[in-house]
C-alpha cells in the first residue's frame, strides 16, 4: 500500500478507520435504498435488518436507528438527485486515446 511508508503510524490507523466506516455506512445506506426501491417510502430499522439478514450480512441496531433518524422526513429521490449536481463539478471523463 503507497501510503504506508508516507504516513505516520497513528494516521494510517485514521484512514484505515475512515475506509472502514465509509464500507460500514455503505452498507446500511445500500439496503436503505434497497428497501425504497422495493416500495418502502420511509424503511424503518427492521425494514433494512431483514435486507441485511438476507445477504448474511452482519449490521448495529444502532446503526440502523441512526439512518433512519437522518433519512426522517427526505425522500431519498431527492437526497439523491440534490447529490446529483455535484458531480457535475468535477467534469468529465478524459476522452480515449488511439
Amino acid at each position: 500500500f503507497w501510503l504506508k511508508g508516507s504516513l505516520g503510524s497513528s494516521h494510517r490507523t485514521t484512514v484505515t478507520q475512515h475506509c472502514h466506516s465509509v464500507t460500514m455506512a455503505m452498507k446500511y445506506l445500500g439496503a436503505y435504498l434497497m428497501a425504497v426501491l422495493g416500495g418502502k417510502e420511509s424503511p424503518s430499522p427492521s425494514d433494512i435488518k431483514a435486507i441485511l439478514e438476507a445477504g448474511g450480512i452482519s449490521y448495529e441496531d444502532d446503526m440502523l436507528t441512526t439512518l433512519c433518524e437522518k433519512m426522517e422526513g427526505k425522500q431519498a429521490h431527492e437526497l439523491i438527485t440534490s447529490g446529483f449536481g455535484k458531480f457535475a463539478a468535477c467534469g468529465g471523463g478524459g476522452g480515449g486515446g488511439g
